[in-house]
């Protein structure tokens, strides 16, 4: 079993639920906790640094604002951090996301080795999910059917030229007319709708800022 483990969660009362859970169900040696992506990643690389790296980590997705100034937002930050000087340490995102789309993404683009939805029996699945994992197997929490999202969507150019002039204030209608003055087509007003309307169906995004949001969080845009 993992003697290590890094919970990077910003709910306190959370990550003690999840401390207690792993102390007495699985007698983990070392379990270390932050509330900060940032504060995570140091701990993180100064173990590595000393040779006693984190076996695992186990991290949310979302951590609200504070008054703390932040170089990593999200856990996707995090990932991407520790990735970076660490590709064999195993993750699990312990997320309330349901979105396939969105979670397919997180084994193709970041490597995760599970995903655990928060809910009634997310301890006992994160649980059985770190000894998934620890053998060398995946695990995604029984109740989410990956296979509706039968493939990541990909964004092509078009798509992500679109996205970052909506980030930049154009309507659609602006969107249009510059498209027509550089010659790229389709640039009817209705087929922009079209695709945005599409990509709020891809990416379970409630409106414009929401999907950019969540673009920006999956290091896409």
């Amino acid at each position: 079993m993992f003697k290590k483990i890094l919970i990077a969660e910003d709910f306190q009362d959370t990550n003690k639920g999840i401390v207690h859970a792993l102390e007495v169900n699985l007698q983990i040696d070392i379990i270390q906790e932050e509330l900060y992506c940032d504060k995570a990643f140091n701990r993180f690389k100064v173990a590595f640094e000393k040779g006693e790296p984190y076996e695992l980590l186990i991290s949310d997705l979302t951590f609200k604002e504070s008054h703390v100034d932040r170089r990593l937002t999200s856990g996707i930050d995090l990932i991407k951090a520790i990735r970076g000087v660490d590709k064999n340490i195993k993750i699990i995102v312990n997320s309330m996301i349901e979105n396939p789309t969105e979670i397919n993404a997180l084994f193709k683009d970041q490597k995760i080795n599970g995903y655990v939805c928060k809910g009634r029996n997310s301890l006992n699945e994160l649980l059985e999910g770190i000894q998934e994992v620890y053998q060398n197997r995946t695990f995604v929490s029984p109740q989410l059917n990956l296979n509706s999202s039968n493939s990541v969507f990909e964004m092509d150019k078009y798509d992500i030229m679109i996205l970052k002039d909506l980030a930049e204030g154009l309507t659609k209608k602006e969107i249009s007319e510059k498209l027509k003055k550089l010659n790229i087509s389709p640039n009817s007003e209705s087929t922009i709708d079209k695709k945005v309307s599409k990509l709020f169906d891809e990416f379970g995004a409630k409106n414009t800022h929401h999907l950019i949001a969540k673009l920006i969080k999956q290091g896409k845009l």
